[in-house]
């Protein structure tokens, strides 16, 4: 049996280009064989304190004009829409620190549904505001796509010295922004690029 094709994804739970590139990847996976997709975690803001913080200040703090964080907000939602991502921006309250949130995909990876577990919280996220900061509601994600034993786990710091190694090697390879998408360990492409650029990456992978 031939080894799948294995697709690196450098991402963060709380970047919607990030949700927006996983979609689109896997409609390029949709027309390709044997591929095997391996979530790598990223924190675009580390510095964000564990119950997180209020959303609207953070990124008025980010976007100092509001015209402009507007207009990206406007052009993501059309993005998402084009590939199923119902993107509700003014609905979310928190902006959360993504430690745990990373910890609980590599516990889902252990157990074969990273991809459904990096799903599911891009949509909490996103599309339902869920503070994916906070472990009541990473246990109830967990507990949908059937993991179980996570409370204490999460409740523990395990896993969280490697999640940070992880981030501290993709910056030293030269990851300084997400999604970003190594191929076979060897092509990268960066950012949430187009159905027909994955495609092309998949291909040259393959060969």
């Amino acid at each position: 049996m031939s080894q799948p094709l294995v697709v690196d994804v450098v991402s963060d739970v709380v970047c919607p280009w990030c949700y927006l590139g996983k979609r689109r990847l896997e409609s390029a996976m949709a027309k390709a064989d044997g591929v095997e997709v391996r979530w790598r975690p990223y924190q675009l803001d580390p510095t964000i304190p564990a119950q997180g913080r209020d959303r609207a200040a953070y990124m008025a703090a980010k976007f100092p004009d509001a015209s402009r964080l507007r207009d990206v907000q406007e052009r993501l939602t059309a993005l998402g829409a084009e590939v199923g991502i119902a993107f509700d921006f003014a609905a979310i309250k928190r902006s959360p620190n993504t430690l745990a949130a990373h910890r609980l995909i590599r516990f889902a990876t252990e157990a074969g549904a990273g991809d459904a577990m990096a799903e599911r919280l891009f949509a909490d996220y996103f599309e339902h505001a869920r503070d994916i900061g906070d472990r009541a509601v990473l246990e109830a994600a967990a507990s949908d796509i059937g993991l179980t034993g996570i409370g204490p786990r999460l409740a523990s710091d395990e896993g969280a010295k490697e999640v940070q190694a992880e981030i501290e090697q993709a910056r030293r390879i030269g990851v300084e922004g997400v999604p970003f998408f190594i191929f076979a360990g060897k092509w990268a492409v960066s950012g949430a690029q187009s159905e027909d650029v994955f495609a092309q990456a998949l291909a040259q992978a393959a060969a």
